[in-house]
C-alpha cells in the first residue's frame, strides 16, 4: 500500500438536503454519504474536493488522517458564539488556523509527525472530539490552549518544526481548567499529539475551571424581556432546523462573556518549552529510579526463591537424582529438558555447598549409562554439563 488517506465529515447543526448529497456525491462517487455524514478512504488516489470549501458551505466538523503523519481536525461555529479575536489569540501559523466564512467562524487544527506505528481506531476520533464545538460555544476556550500548545510542542520531535524568533513571544491567556480537560478536549489533546509535560507546565498558572450554572429564575426573566419581534425571529431560527445555534446564541447573550477568567502568564514560548522540558527531564530520572529499585526488588526476590529451591534439593540429593533418572526413563523431550534443567541446579548446589567432585562423578556414571541418547547428550553438552 502507497499511502493511506481517510475522510470524515459530519453535519450536526443542520442535516444536508437533497441538492447539497448531490453536490458533496460529484466529488467522490466512492464515498459513503448520509445526510448528517461524509467518509472515505483512499489507498492510491487522492480526494479530489477541497475540505476547506466544504466545511464553508455544509459541514460542521472534519477529521483527516494519512499513514505519512498527518492529523487534521476542522470545526465549524457560528460566530455569534465564538468572536474572532478570541480565536485568533491561539493560532499558530498552519498548525492551528482561523477565518470566517459567511455567518461561521472555522478553526482548523493539523499535527504533522512521523508514525511509528499506525494508532488502532484513531479514524473513529472524530465522535469523541466533536463535543468541544459545544463547548467552545459556551465560552470554554480549553480546547483552543492544548491546540497551540500542540503546535509549540513539535519542537520536541523536530527542532526546525518554527523559527526560533518565534520563542521570544508571549504566550496567550491561559483559560481556566486546562490541567482538568474534558473528554473531548482530552481526545482532541491526544489526537494532535499533545505532549503531557507540556500541558502540565502551561497548566500550573492556570485556575481552576468552573462550571457554568444558569440561574433559572434569572435566565426566565432575561427571556421575558427580549422584544417580541426577537423572539418570533428566534422561534422561526427552531423551526427551521436552527435550534442549536439560537441556545448557543441566547446562553451566549445571557451568561456574557468568559475570558476575564483567563491568566495572562507573561510567559514566552522557549520559557514554557524550557519548563517542560526540566519536568519531563525530572520525570524521566523519577521512572528511571523506580524502574531500577523495581529491577532490583524483582531480582532480590528470584534469588532468595533460587535460594529456597536449592535448599529443598539439599535436603535430599539422592531423590533428586532419581527424579533426574525417572525423566531420562520416560524418552520424551520435554522430560530430557526437565532433567538437563535439574541437573542444572544440581551443579549450582555443588558448586554452592563445594561438592563438585562428587557431582561430577554422578553426573559421569550418568553419561556413561545414557550414552546411546544423543538427543539428551546434546542437551547436557548444551547446557555446559560435560564430564571432567
Amino acid at each position: 500500500m502507497s499511502g493511506y488517506q481517510y475522510y470524515e465529515f459530519l453535519a450536526i447543526d443542520r442535516p444536508l438536503t437533497d441538492q447539497q448529497q448531490a453536490e458533496v456525491r460529484a466529488l467522490s462517487t466512492r464515498a459513503h454519504i448520509t445526510a448528517t455524514s461524509f467518509t472515505n478512504e483512499y489507498h492510491w488516489d487522492d480526494f479530489h474536493g477541497d475540505p476547506r470549501r466544504m466545511m464553508e458551505r455544509h459541514y460542521d466538523a472534519h477529521l483527516y488522517l494519512a499513514n505519512w503523519g498527518t492529523h487534521r481536525v476542522m470545526l465549524r461555529l457560528p460566530e455569534a458564539v465564538l468572536k474572532p479575536k478570541q480565536a485568533e489569540r491561539y493560532c499558530v501559523g498552519e498548525q492551528v488556523s482561523a477565518w470566517t466564512s459567511s455567518e461561521h467562524l472555522i478553526l482548523d487544527f493539523t499535527s504533522e509527525a512521523e508514525e511509528e506505528y499506525w494508532e488502532d481506531d484513531v479514524e473513529r476520533s472524530l465522535s469523541a472530539i466533536v463535543g468541544i464545538r459545544a463547548e467552545l460555544a459556551a465560552g470554554d476556550l480549553r480546547p483552543l490552549y492544548p491546540a497551540w500548545l500542540s503546535a509549540y510542542g513539535t519542537r520536541e520531535r523536530d527542532e526546525d518544526a518554527y523559527d526560533y524568533e518565534e520563542e521570544d513571544e508571549l504566550a496567550p491567556p491561559v483559560p481556566p481548567g486546562p490541567g482538568s480537560l474534558s473528554a473531548p478536549q482530552r481526545a482532541l489533546a491526544d489526537f494532535l499529539r499533545l505532549d503531557d509535560d507540556l500541558l502540565t507546565a502551561a497548566a500550573a498558572a492556570s485556575r481552576p475551571a468552573q462550571p457554568v450554572q444558569h440561574d433559572r429564575k434569572a435566565l426566565a426573566a432575561w427571556i421575558g424581556a427580549l422584544p417580541a419581534k426577537r423572539k418570533d425571529a428566534l422561534l422561526l431560527r427552531v423551526v427551521e432546523d436552527d435550534a442549536a445555534r439560537v441556545r448557543w446564541e441566547l446562553l451566549g447573550e445571557f451568561g456574557g462573556e468568559t475570558t476575564d477568567q483567563e491568566v495572562e502568564t507573561g510567559r514566552t514560548v522557549a520559557e514554557l518549552l524550557d519548563t517542560a522540558a526540566a519536568r519531563r527531564h525530572a520525570r524521566e530520572q523519577q521512572e528511571s529510579a523506580r524502574r531500577a529499585e523495581e529491577q532490583a526488588r524483582l531480582e532480590q526476590e528470584r534469588r532468595r526463591a533460587r535460594e529456597l529451591h536449592l535448599n529443598r534439593l539439599a535436603h535430599d540429593l539422592d531423590a533428586a537424582w532419581d527424579r533426574v533418572e525417572a525423566s531420562i526413563g520416560t524418552k520424551k523431550p520435554r522430560e530430557y529438558d526437565q532433567a538437563v534443567d535439574l541437573r542444572r541446579d544440581l551443579h549450582a548446589l555443588a558448586i554452592r555447598d563445594e561438592h563438585v567432585g562428587s557431582f561430577a562423578q554422578r553426573l559421569t556414571h550418568l553419561r556413561d549409562r545414557h550414552q546411546g541418547k544423543p538427543s539428551l547428550i546434546k542437551r547436557l553438552n548444551d547446557a555446559g554439563l560435560i564430564a571432567e
